[in-house]
């Protein structure tokens, strides 16, 4: 259920500039996603009264549209690419 290191450390290698750039927009709202897509697909499908768990969800759906956001008013080009990347609805 929860992201695995090897599993974050690829994402940031192939969303970020280095090894080590996890603060970069981009790697924060792929690994949002990683955890989103987990929890929404497996969790909540076996335990559909978890309702603590679907108030995390929901407050990491709305982080990463926070940083969509950020990165739309920041850089157009660079949200286009990751809303293609991560296969995203916008």
């Amino acid at each position: 259920m929860a992201i695995t290191k090897e599993e974050k450390q690829d994402i940031i290698t192939k969303f970020g500039q280095s090894d080590r750039d996890s603060g970069r927009a981009e790697v924060q709202i792929a690994i949002l996603t990683k955890r989103i897509n987990d929890l929404s697909a497996d969790h909540f499908k076996k335990n559909k009264k978890d309702n603590h768990s679907r108030t995390g969800l929901l407050k990491m759906v709305g982080k990463r549209r926070k940083l969509l956001r950020y990165l739309e008013n920041k850089d157009v080009t660079r949200y286009r690419e990751i809303l293609k990347q991560l296969d995203l609805r916008k």
